[in-house]
């Protein structure tokens, strides 16, 4: 495993040799927050004065893998507000709030932080109640299937599922910024170490003992402050403009 201190200098040698042009460079993700393993990336966000588009690009630099993410204060900010505060999951900010600046510090560099802290402190869009009924719908849907599964290879199918769709309503539900894979039980450490703890336990019991039961009152107990389980009378309309002419 590699040091932060490794890690950094690597990153300032790719900024030097390929983004020398840009105005501010971050290094963010796991080396930086000291979480780093020995298959760990560095994640590094490139800022422009102007681009045509962002992009990102993925390489491999001295045995690091590398992911980029290019981006000029417009596009930053569309990806800002537009993509990540709509869908609950701030990658870009904070990648940009927490990133070592590899770059000389500047007024610029600076108030990109601010833009990011400010929207990450601000939260996520609040879910509309469209949006609460179809996942407590979506979650009940998993929860009956997982209620009498045909077979283990169904019921680990559900209780992947179930895990990503349980977390992010959780999250979501309560105003608070979502998480994906690997980066969901840490959040929820954030957010209640208790709650935290049952997660892990009752998926831990799902899929190394292929018992449902804990899951299946995990999702009662998240469900029940929004209405709980919501199957009878639900109803969904579709777009008045959802038809071929």
């Amino acid at each position: 495993m590699s040091s932060k201190t490794e890690a950094i200098a690597a990153a300032k040698e790719i900024c030097q040799k390929q983004y020398s042009d840009a105005k501010s460079v971050f290094l963010a993700g796991s080396v930086v927050r000291g979480e780093a393993t020995a298959f760990s990336d560095l994640d590094i966000v490139v800022v422009y004065e102007k681009l045509d588009h962002a992009w990102r690009e993925s390489f491999v630099y001295k045995n690091w893998p590398v992911e980029v993410f290019a981006h000029d204060l417009e596009t930053l900010k569309y990806f800002f507000y537009e993509v990540d505060a709509k869908s609950g999951m701030p990658s870009l900010p904070q990648m940009v709030s927490e990133g070592v600046l590899l770059t000389i510090d500047c007024e610029f560099a600076q108030s990109l932080k601010t833009l990011a802290n400010s929207l990450l402190q601000q939260g996520p869009q609040p879910l509309t109640e469209r949006e609460l009924l179809m996942k407590r719908y979506a979650i009940t849907d998993l929860i009956d299937d997982m209620q009498e599964p045909r077979n283990q290879a169904e019921l680990t199918a559900t209780g992947i599922r179930l895990f990503e769709e349980l977390a992010n309503f959780y999250f979501r539900a309560n105003n608070l910024w979502s998480a994906s894979g690997k980066m969901i039980i840490r959040k929820l450490k954030q957010a209640d170490p208790l709650l935290a703890k049952q997660f892990q336990n009752a998926f831990e019991k799902l899929f190394v003992t292929a018992k449902q039961k804990e899951c299946i009152e995990l999702a009662e107990s998240i469900l029940k402050p929004f209405g709980g389980f919501l199957f009878d009378g639900y109803k969904l309309d579709a777009p008045a403009d959802w038809r071929s002419k």
